[in-house]
């Protein structure tokens, strides 16, 4: 994928394979260990809070499970083969770009209605594009459907399709209906700690070659509240600070309306 210079950080470093993947390594390891065996389930519910790559392993599950390498791998019965998607199958490729029409995604907040369930249900009964690859529905906050929306996706998970795999994304899992939560593979994403953070922060900085000086570092991530996310989105602010020679943790008190203590 063609990186844009102008393109915010948090976009233009999104992983795109497992091993990118920070703060989650028990998630990954079970997952990666799924795809192996050939054993991924056909429900996922990923739940925790906002920043922590809820969406972006869902992505890379759809990713992987539809990589023609993959696929291929698991054809000739090739073992401990690499679970990651190659990203450079065609499957792959259309993944990363957003036109692939096996994987669709849905934001729920937005589409909450029975009547946007039942449109997926009708395009559930579809195979996906090739006969060896699954259509997928990536439902973030999926929380925010209504009660007769969930009663129409639950019919539709409870007796699922070959061709099938829901992987649905939520900040308020206590908002799921247990008729549902007992029908998934459900994970729980944990805040990464400020060190795991930092690292993260300080890797980039020097790739964008931010100048920040040590102390500044563990600012940032202390604000970001254990969100990559944001902790990327607080790092392409003070960027704009970067005429000067380094930015020290002063200028990130300042920048940010902080309280030195």
């Amino acid at each position: 994928m063609a990186l844009n210079k102008s393109m915010a950080l948090y976009h233009k470093y999104r992983p795109q394979t497992f091993v990118d993947v920070m703060g989650q390594e028990q998630i990954i390891e079970i997952i990666t260990n799924a795809l192996k065996s050939n054993r991924v389930y056909h429900a996922y519910l990923f739940c925790g809070p906002r920043g922590l790559g809820k969406t972006t392993i869902a992505r890379i599950l759809a990713k992987a499970v539809n990589c023609e390498n993959k696929i291929k791998n698991l054809k000739f019965k090739i073992k401990n083969y690499n679970p990651e998607p190659c990203n450079k199958c065609q499957s792959c490729l259309s993944a990363n770009g957003g036109a692939s029409l096996d994987i669709i995604e849905i934001d729920a907040a937005s589409n909450r209605g029975i009547d946007e369930i039942r449109e997926l249900r009708e395009k559930s009964r579809f195979s996906a594009s090739n006969s060896n690859r699954k259509k997928t529905f990536i439902i973030d906050e999926v929380h925010m459907l209504t009660k007769e929306a969930f009663n129409a996706l639950l019919k539709t998970i409870e007796e699922p399709l070959d061709h099938l795999m829901f992987i649905m994304a939520t900040t308020e899992s206590h908002k799921i209906p247990a008729t549902i939560l007992s029908r998934v593979q459900r994970f729980d994403f944990k805040k990464p700690s400020v060190d795991t953070i930092s690292k993260h922060i300080d890797r980039i900085a020097k790739i964008e070659k931010i100048m920040l000086e040590p102390d500044a570092v563990p600012i940032l991530s202390k604000l970001s509240e254990g969100s990559f996310r944001d902790a990327l989105s607080l790092l392409d602010q003070v960027k704009e600070l970067n005429n000067k020679a380094k930015i020290t943790s002063e200028d990130v008190i300042k920048n940010f309306g902080l309280i030195k203590h």
